[in-house]
């Protein structure tokens, strides 16, 4: 039997209908917590056999890149035992693209004053050769290295400023500071007692280049200092440890921006994690002296979070936020840079982790947890 004829009214409901029935089913093989398909290109980064499941390896990483609350990562490497088990690149950049470190250059910088105090040019617990602080009276005779190294000196700094162009950062590197960066930040007054309190300097690790430069050469010749400290870094630790791509900047006074103005590509970023891992050999060869990067991962007495120009993974005296949220397994370390730069190493899952990238202070917080999850995938191992 039939029924009456349709009304033309109604064709395009019955039409609309079909289609979302259509769609309907077409969604039907696929319940409604399982992710979508992966592109190929993003699990094509993770090597075969990443020692993790390798498609959530590749979502992790993938979620880095594509989470717009994250901001611009540009680059990410994953090795594991020193084998790259994953490696991807932002829009322009590649495995030959040199990356400024920023505040990555501070942990190159403290590998270098190791290799001074191994020479026995530097003393840790010595006040260090600064003429200007030797004077009589000048009680910043008594900072010490180690203190330095610790960011606890006491001299006064502002690393960080509303308008930007007040915090000394700032002015030492691009303003008023930068064709001198050592002198600036050596003139700066105690605030606080040698030892007692920590503050984060960027000041810090320009005196630490300056430091090299004086117990290298009795030269005041800008190109000298240069020179000597150009030669001592690349001969006793960058070419040791494989990092051919890396350009150190220096100031019109011959002192290397040992604070943030080294610049290396993603891979030679990862061979310093691995160079800390390992605790300062490269193939079994010992280039650092043994314990110098204990001491750079022993929490400072003035700040459990932070080492010896290296940041840790503890709750920090100073209430700043911890290096990586949610648990993770102990002895996590990082060097951290301007802008969302990281070199984190976590010795009990042989993992170095890599990203360098351009990240606003709240979009780092998205950082960090993405970084956190990616090294959550890699099983802890029982400890030496």
């Amino acid at each position: 039997m039939t029924g009456p004829p349709m009304s033309t009214c109604r064709r395009p409901f019955i039409r609309s209908l079909a289609l979302a029935s259509l769609a309907l089913l077409a969604g039907c093989g696929r319940d409604a917590g399982t992710p979508a398909p992966l592109d190929p290109s993003a699990l094509a980064v993770v090597s075969a056999r990443p020692g993790v499941p390798r498609e959530q390896l590749a979502r992790a990483i993938d979620a880095l890149f594509t989470d717009a609350a994250a901001g611009e990562t540009r680059a990410l490497l994953v090795e594991v035992d020193g084998r790259v088990v994953a490696e991807r690149y932002g829009p322009g950049f590649d495995k030959g693209t040199r990356q400024l470190g920023w505040s990555l250059s501070k942990t190159v910088t403290g590998l270098m004053i190791g290799l001074l105090v191994s020479d026995g040019r530097l003393r840790l617990d010595e006040s260090v050769p600064i003429p200007a602080w030797q004077r009589s009276g000048d009680p910043r005779g008594e900072i010490t290295l180690r203190q330095l190294l610790q960011m606890r000196s006491g001299l006064r700094h502002v690393e960080q400023a509303s308008p930007v162009y007040a915090a000394d950062t700032v002015r030492m590197l691009f303003l008023d500071g930068r064709s001198d960066m050592a002198a600036y930040a050596e003139a700066q007054p105690l605030v606080a007692e040698p030892g007692r309190r920590f503050a984060y300097s960027s000041a810090t690790s320009v005196i630490l280049g300056d430091l090299a430069a004086r117990v290298l050469t009795d030269s005041t010749d800008p190109l000298v200092r240069r020179q000597v400290v150009g030669d001592y870094l690349h001969t006793r630790l960058l070419q040791p440890l494989g990092m051919g791509s890396a350009v150190a900047e220096f100031d019109n006074a011959g002192t290397l921006a040992g604070s943030s103005l080294i610049h290396a590509t993603a891979r030679d970023w990862g061979r310093l994690g691995e160079f800390l891992r390992n605790g300062g050999a490269v193939k079994g060869a010992q280039i650092l002296p043994h314990g110098w990067v204990e001491f750079m991962t022993r929490p400072s007495p003035a700040e459990p979070g932070y080492g010896a120009q290296l940041w840790l993974n503890h709750d920090r005296r100073d209430g700043g936020d911890r290096l990586l949220p949610g648990a993770l397994p102990p002895g996590v370390f990082a060097a951290l840079g301007h802008m969302g730069q990281y070199v984190i190493v976590s010795p009990r899952q042989g993992v170095t982790l890599v990203r360098l990238g351009h990240s606003t202070d709240e979009e780092r917080r998205t950082v960090r947890a993405r970084l956190a999850e990616i090294l959550r995938l890699f099983p802890e191992r029982e400890a030496d």
